[in-house]
């Protein structure tokens, strides 16, 4: 199974084992004149999600004179759409504050990926080059959840039914090209947080893995027989959503805002896939050759560390600055181009070694809970490497340094009464750009093989802070 879908479900468990105590609440500026009733998630819900995905789509490519690749098509793009769904609170069975639900969601997307053009290291728009191009129109989901709630935080794993309508097209300029649409159905995974915003309305964030299986396409270029296709689609969600809840009982008094100031440090976990756009080609004799070839390369894997952060406040509002840095374990070395013992293999690999930021964060308070966002300097290092059957590899490795954006929520944490009140949980999405680079292989005095490389990370992970801060106890 994918590494991030693991990463998440770490995530998912770190995050609902560090609501488990008895509704905990961390720091308050004061405490409530009434004490409310416990939150209860029972009853419908209606609401909408907006958000961004990705695919990381291996495709093989065949043809009938041997001559093959392996690369990866990647549609990228935002989605929209809507949900609704049934909870269960598991008091009302015996079952303490285990939550069931059932949810249904559809989305419109716009992933396409029109770039990716292999069978060439160079030339892809002429004779030799095999342009692709890729589409996720819409995809929809019928999924369990199964949560753990404290109060007006519930933490869950989700998984289930999935279904979507993919679109591939093939062209070459002397052989034509040729289109497929086809719905397929398959299964999705992931985990995420929901919190409470006050009345009947929830906010959540949420990744999801979809694996809607493979398509295959024989005779994709209707001017020569024996060319052929096949993509394993796997997709990568990030998003947020608003629930309107229509049942159940919320809180009798709001809760009071929790005081995130002063000073914390912490660990991290999670998982990240790169999309990194990728240019190969060559130079002959001196002179450029035309393209050149366009695909992705896709380093996948785990990563955690440490941070570090200062928070002001005022009123709901908070203000802060974070620094953190990861190990990670990404890497792809699955792409293959001319892949065929007729002429010479160009293969790929590139890693993702390390991680860490520089960041800014702007909350909002709600009860015990702080929604935030976040955005500044990245950096880390990036590892690529180009092979040349009979002539060698030419590895670059170097630090990079770019910019990050991205979300989440903070929540209490207590482990079963084994940390005060002083510790928090996060659930936070990272979407980091680290620049460019260019790796060169000479293959004789006149012509050498490069590779250009546009390093893209999303990130999802968990953390745990500590506050250095005296607690005020306050439980609703």
């Amino acid at each position: 199974m994918n590494k991030l879908v693991i990463a998440a479900a770490f995530a998912a468990v770190a995050s609902t084992t560090a609501q488990a105590a008895d509704l905990p609440a961390r720091t308050y500026t004061k405490a409530p004149p009434l004490v409310a009733q416990a939150y209860d998630w029972t009853g419908f819900y209606l609401g909408v999600n907006a958000g961004l995905g990705f695919g990381r789509d291996k495709t093989t490519t065949t043809s009938a004179v041997g001559i093959g690749e392996t690369t990866r098509l990647s549609p990228f793009g935002a989605l929209g759409g809507g949900q609704v769904g049934y909870n269960w609170q598991g008091g009302n069975f015996g079952l303490g504050n285990i939550v069931l639900g059932v949810e249904a969601d559809i989305q419109g997307t716009g992933f396409k990926d029109d770039r990716t053009c292999g069978l060439a290291i160079a030339a892809c728009t002429q004779a030799g080059g095999l342009q692709y191009s890729q589409k996720l129109d819409w995809f929809g989901t019928a999924r369990g959840r199964v949560g753990f709630a404290t109060g007006p935080v519930l933490s869950y794993f989700t998984g289930g039914f999935a279904y979507g309508n993919v679109k591939t097209g093939y062209s070459n300029a002397l052989l034509g090209s040729s289109s497929f649409s086809q719905t397929r159905s398959g299964w999705t995974v992931g985990s995420g947080v929901e919190a409470a915003l006050g009345g009947n309305w929830t906010g959540k964030i949420e990744y999801l893995y979809v694996d809607l299986g493979s398509v295959n396409n024989p005779g994709i270029l209707p001017g020569a027989a024996g060319f052929a296709s096949s993509s394993n689609i796997r997709e990568h969600i990030f998003r947020v959503g608003l629930n309107y809840r229509l049942g159940g009982s919320g809180l009798v008094a709001p809760q009071p805002v929790a005081n995130w100031g002063g000073w914390y440090v912490g660990g991290n976990a999670g998982g990240a896939t790169a999309r990194n756009p990728t240019s190969i080609g060559g130079i002959q004799n001196g002179a450029a050759l035309p393209g050149p070839g366009k695909l992705f390369l896709s380093p996948d894997g785990y990563l955690g560390g440490a941070q570090i952060g200062y928070n002001w406040q005022a009123a709901n509002w908070v203000y802060g600055l974070e620094a953190d840095i990861q190990g990670s374990s990404q890497r792809d070395d699955k792409p293959c181009i001319l892949c065929s013992a007729l002429v010479q293999t160009v293969t790929q690999n590139q890693k993702m070694q390390w991680v860490g930021t520089v960041r800014g964060r702007v909350g909002y308070g709600i009860g015990s809970s702080l929604f935030y966002v976040t955005g500044g300097l990245a950096y880390g290092g990036v590892k690529t490497a180009v092979s040349l059957v009979n002539v060698g590899t030419a590895t670059l490795s170097e630090t990079r340094t770019g910019w990050t954006v991205g979300g989440g929520v903070e929540t209490p944490f207590e482990f079963f009464g084994l940390f005060g009140k002083n510790w928090t949980s996060k659930t936070e999405y990272l979407y980091v750009d680290l620049g460019k680079s260019s790796v060169n292989l000479p293959i004789n005095a006149t012509s050498s093989l490069f590779v250009n490389s546009h390093a893209q990370e999303h990130i999802f992970r968990t953390g745990l802070n500590y506050h250095f801060n005296t607690p005020v106890v306050a439980k609703y």
